[in-house]
């Protein structure tokens, strides 16, 4: 049974991305951004922010984290995130994250939070085991639920990361009575493509597991952007063919110039018989810079203008604490805590 249906006339869609490193990707790009964009135009009410609070679950230096937070948030606007359509805001920026975060750790049983695979996983790839960490999953049903999101936008593989908000939400109408909380759909996006390491072309391209010259950033440079990709790892044949098996790295640069150019791999393919990798590198560079360069562009405006991101995430962020809010005081009412005071 699902809860108390949004206010608005669109059903509400909320997704959010950490700021763990310096710049994202064009994994990130192609994986997220480019599919909260089109989102926009689709009949929804978007809710989109950075996940700063769950940043601190690593060790982050204050000023790197303060840094990293505002290019994470410009660099959504730069893919065409609009702060007119969509909410765009800081997770730090509304209370109500945390607030609701602990209800939800106080509904999850310690045998069930134990049994949460990121956890493990992440531990076992050498993470710091903090409490934060182990109590991730209950603050990211927060961040769902406190918006009544109707969707949540995730790939076919994530299906089952949502289901951990789903079970919270059920858990909570049950003990509290239906009606307090909306328990949200997957809205699952069209397979995008899988974007690879440059160097590694069997391991996905990662901000925190790719080294440098695997990663294609948002921020390089034209110069950095070519060399990166001409330096990338393909094969000792020839042959420009998709064969994500045997032709990792070439499969690798083909995905990327058809998921940006548009262009379907077949075609390229066929375009590229009898031609040598070389070729292959140079188009997909000048694919990406095509691409790469006006975002950077705007990205740089954005941070040179810093009034003008803070009036943005402001809006973005007033617009989010009035529907948190909203939440909070009706999740108060039903568990028994009084409403806030001053």
């Amino acid at each position: 049974m699902a809860g108390m249906p949004s206010t608005t006339t669109l059903p509400r869609i909320l997704s959010g991305m950490q700021p763990t490193s310096d710049s994202l990707h064009i994994g990130n790009h192609i994986g997220a951004l480019a599919n909260w964009v089109k989102l926009q135009d689709e009949a929804f009410e978007p809710y989109y922010f950075v996940a700063n609070l769950h940043a601190l679950t690593v060790p982050t230096d204050p000023a790197v984290l303060r840094r990293r937070t505002r290019v994470t948030a410009a660099q959504f606007i730069a893919a065409g995130v609009d702060p007119q359509h969509s909410a765009l805001f800081l997770q730090s920026d509304v209370m109500e994250h945390p607030e609701l975060g602990w209800v939800m750790m106080c509904l999850t049983g310690h045998g069930e939070a134990s049994r949460m695979t990121q956890f493990k996983d992440k531990v076992a790839k050498g993470q710091n085991a903090n409490v934060g960490l182990f109590a991730y999953p209950m603050l990211m049903a927060a961040d769902i639920l406190l918006y009544d999101a109707a969707y949540v936008p995730v790939g076919e593989d994530q299906r089952q990361h949502l289901e951990v908000t789903r079970d919270l939400a059920d858990r909570f109408n049950q003990r509290f009575g239906e009606g307090g909380l909306l328990v949200p759909e997957p809205y699952i996006l069209k397979e995008s493509a899988r974007i690879m390491d440059l160097t590694d072309p069997t391991s996905k391209m990662s901000g925190t597991n790719s080294p440098d010259k695997g990663l294609i950033l948002l921020s390089d440079t034209d110069t950095r952007i070519r060399k990166k990709v001409m330096s990338a790892v393909t094969d000792t044949e020839s042959e420009v063919r998709y064969d994500p098996e045997t032709k990792p790295g070439v499969s690798n640069l083909l995905v990327i110039h058809s998921a940006l150019s548009g262009e379907r791999i077949e075609e390229l393919e066929r375009r590229f018989a009898g031609h040598g990798y070389g070729e292959l590198k140079a188009e997909v560079a000048d694919v990406v810079v095509g691409v790469v360069a006006p975002f950077r562009a705007r990205m740089e405006e954005l941070l040179g203008d810093p009034a003008e991101l803070d009036r943005i995430l402001s809006a973005g962020a007033h617009r989010a604490r009035e529907v948190a809010a909203t939440t909070m005081a009706r999740v108060r009412d039903r568990i028994g805590l009084p409403a806030l005071r001053g």
